[in-house]
């Protein structure tokens, strides 16, 4: 059962990829490879993936039509997509907007019309975010609760991704997943998170800044628990009509920052020097996952709390960049 997976050299993408290798399923992984963050970090899990037998590696760009057009020739017996591309993060859409719509916005289409052209696809999964609650300020964010009031350009383009499917699903009867990811962490993890920029600027001795004054809760997740999740997605397509749904994957805990930096400075044995600032455009003040409907339906169960999941993080950070 080959699966495609979009965004393969990203964070989610490798873990996953390496998760389904793993278990002796064939992966074809795509990937444009962007200098959105440090692109040797993406060769650096591109390169260990590549040394795995089962993989097919292909750079391109998931949004443009006749790239992925050739793509589906080349690769008719794809039975399982894990779209996990996407231009990420709040606040570079405030710089960039172009990026977001071309990615996020074409990007889904091009793949829902790819999905269309795989006649053995069996589900595919996509990349949703917890950002699409915006402002709502009741907790725990639930899959039914309303997500009109988008903070971010970013979370109206993966708002989009959601309604796109939809309608893809009762057009054509596609069977597609969404996945509202809550704050992904742990080793091989993104550099313009705070995990990644948190540790570095305490390693050297710098200043982190903690906006809205150290009053922000995050769902933390751990990586493990995400591609746990996204795999549990994967194996059970939806049944009703039209067959698409939404999950949250968190950790169904929200922390406050400062403890997380608390964590954060155990692990790493080292003090942060905290600079207090105003809330960022685009940013909420609060995340936090209600996963019944995962548990339910995905059997999905987080097992990593942020006492063990911030110290292997550190550990991989440590060895990776030696310090």
């Amino acid at each position: 059962m080959t699966a495609l997976v979009t965004g393969v050299a990203g964070f989610i993408g490798y873990h996953t990829a390496e998760a389904l290798l793993a278990r002796g399923e064939p992966v074809v992984g795509i990937d444009n490879l962007n200098d959105y963050y440090e692109v040797s970090l993406k060769q650096a899990r591109l390169g260990r993936l590549e040394s795995r037998q089962g993989f097919t590696f292909r750079r391109l760009d998931f949004s443009e039509r006749d790239a992925m057009s050739a793509l589906s020739r080349e690769f008719p017996d794809i039975m399982h997509i894990v779209h996990l591309g996407a231009q990420p993060g709040v606040r570079y859409s405030l710089e960039n907007p172009y990026a977001y719509v071309t990615s996020n916005v074409m990007g889904q289409v091009v793949m829902l019309e790819f999905a269309r052209a795989c006649r053995r696809l069996e589900h595919m999964v996509y990349a949703s975010s917890s950002s699409v609650y915006g402002g709502n300020t009741k907790v725990p964010f639930a899959v039914g609760d309303g997500v009109d009031t988008p903070q971010s350009l970013y979370a109206a383009t993966k708002r989009a991704d959601e309604l796109m499917a939809h309608t893809y699903a009762h057009l054509y009867g596609l069977p597609l997943t969404g996945l509202r990811f809550f704050t992904v962490y742990g080793p091989w993890g993104r550099p313009d998170m705070a995990p990644m920029i948190f540790t570095r600027a305490i390693l050297k001795g710098e200043p982190i800044s903690v906006f809205n004054h150290g009053k922000m809760w995050r769902d933390f997740t751990y990586i493990d628990d995400i591609v746990s999740g996204t795999l549990a997605a994967m194996a059970r397509k939806p049944s009703g009509t039209p067959p698409c749904a939404v999950y949250n994957l968190g950790n169904n805990r929200s922390e406050k920052l400062t403890d997380f930096i608390a964590t954060l400075e155990k692990a790493l044995g080292r003090k942060a020097e905290m600079r207090f600032s105003p809330m960022q455009p685009g940013d909420v003040e609060q995340t936090f996952a209600d996963i019944e409907s995962s548990r339910r339906d995905l059997g999905y169960e987080p097992t990593t709390p942020i006492a063990e999941g911030i110290p292997r993080f550190v550990k991989w950070y440590r060895d990776f960049y030696r310090v």
